[in-house]
């Protein structure tokens, strides 16, 4: 079978592992369930998450099996890691809700169907925990010291760190124990900033099961200057596309730097290593052919090749001088607020979050309606404005909104 180290190691997506000679030996001669864990904090995934759901993909497509693990338990405390503030506390309905909606967006890339992946809750052994049986029989293996240590306390120490989230990492490595115990799983996989949690739950399944068990991380997805990818003016890059419409989406990857493309396109597409190099090769105004290729593939994946082919039509509209508006992200507005002033409609719409950022857009030369740049802040939104119902908001250099009366 293939090994799907190889590809691991290709694309660039590990970055620690525990024992690299056995983990390649393994993945190569053995069909290893693995998990991932997932917090539902939110009724979505973001794109910091689709590059552990493509990690699992690729170990799934080589014959191996994942667990997608949503930590209902855990998420009711909240995992430190990374993190410089306590996070929000969610109800039982909240995080019930968030489930089900994770559970839809990983389907995209693994299959759940006939045993090939399985979806578990840590909140099925968690939440029924008898809390002095699990410190006499959990915590006795943990010591303070040596978790005191681990970065994901370390940084939170500075702030003050609740004896609540201390409590995590007993209860991730319990999750790999319980895993391990219910189905064979024998690795775990996850972001970088979890390797901490990895290794306790490692360490506990060879103190309670005398058994050997591994770890890796894989790249967090940062751009070239090390910073975080994902963030736009709206917030997160979602995939639910309630939150981030797939034309945003679309757009986001179609405006990375330069410098992005190779990592993006390994990490986030199924594109073949051959092409990616040849793509990535591309100089000068070539390179515009690469970062559609990465669009297309991400959003292909994330929300389906129809509303890909619609996002990549509208760009086309958009950048080619077209008048095809039917793809670019709808935004409404009652009857009554025609004839209003566009710096209200535009903070009404949610296109800027405040009159003051309104104008100085329109100070700025930032906004354009149907292809005409707005220089009067008082300017109003007339009735001739409106072509077949609607009206083409430019806001800056890349950003389109259709705007239409509900």
């Amino acid at each position: 079978m293939e090994n799907v180290y190889d590809t691991l190691c290709e694309r660039g997506y590990i970055k620690q592992l525990t024992h690299e000679d056995e983990i390649k030996k393994i993945l190569g001669k053995e069909k290893v369930t693995f998990y991932i864990g997932i917090d539902p904090t939110a009724d979505s995934l973001h794109i910091g998450h689709f590059v552990t759901m493509m990690f699992m993909a690729h170990m799934q497509r080589t014959g191996h099996r994942p667990i997608a693990l949503v930590g209902g338990g855990t998420a009711m405390i909240g995992d430190p890691s990374g993190k410089t503030d306590m996070r929000k506390m969610l109800s039982k309905e909240e995080i019930d809700h968030n489930i089900s909606c994770i559970k839809k967006q990983l389907s995209r890339l693994i299959d759940f169907s006939e045993g090939k992946a399985i979806l578990e809750n840590n909140a099925n052994w968690l939440l029924n925990l008898n809390y002095v049986d699990f410190i006499r029989d959990i915590g006795a293996h943990f010591s303070v010291n040596k978790m005191l240590t681990a970065e994901c306390f370390k940084q939170r120490l500075e702030k003050g760190l609740s004896f609540l989230e201390f409590n995590y990492m007993l209860m991730q490595g319990y999750d790999f124990l319980v895993l391990n115990q219910k189905y064979g799983c024998t690795m775990e996989l996850g972001g970088d900033d979890q390797w901490s949690n990895i290794i306790a739950g490692m360490e506990l399944i060879r103190k309670k099961e005398s058994k050997a068990s591994y770890g890796m991380t894989c790249t967090l997805l940062t751009n070239s200057d090390g910073k975080k990818m994902g963030k736009t003016e709206k917030g997160a890059l979602w995939l639910d596309p309630d939150k981030t419409s797939p034309y945003d989406f679309y757009q986001y990857f179609r405006n990375v730097s330069d410098l992005d493309v190779e990592k993006c396109l390994s990490l986030l597409t199924f594109v073949p290593m051959d092409e990616i190099r040849h793509l990535s090769s591309l100089k000068g105004q070539e390179i515009n052919k690469a970062k559609k290729v990465l669009a297309f593939e991400v959003t292909k994946l994330i929300h389906g090749e129809e509303e890909a082919i619609k996002a990549q039509n509208a760009a086309e509209a958009l950048f080619g001088g077209g008048t095809n508006m039917s793809s670019v992200p709808s935004i409404s507005i009652p009857e009554s607020m025609k004839n209003a002033l566009l710096t209200d409609i535009l903070v009404h719409t949610k296109v800027v979050s405040s009159k003051s950022e309104a104008r100085r857009l329109i100070e700025q030369g930032g906004l354009t309606i149907n292809d005409k740049k707005i220089e009067d802040k008082n300017a109003i939104l007339e009735d001739n404005d409106f072509n077949d119902s609607c009206v083409l908001i430019k806001k800056g250099k890349k950003k389109y909104y259709s705007l239409i009366i509900e």
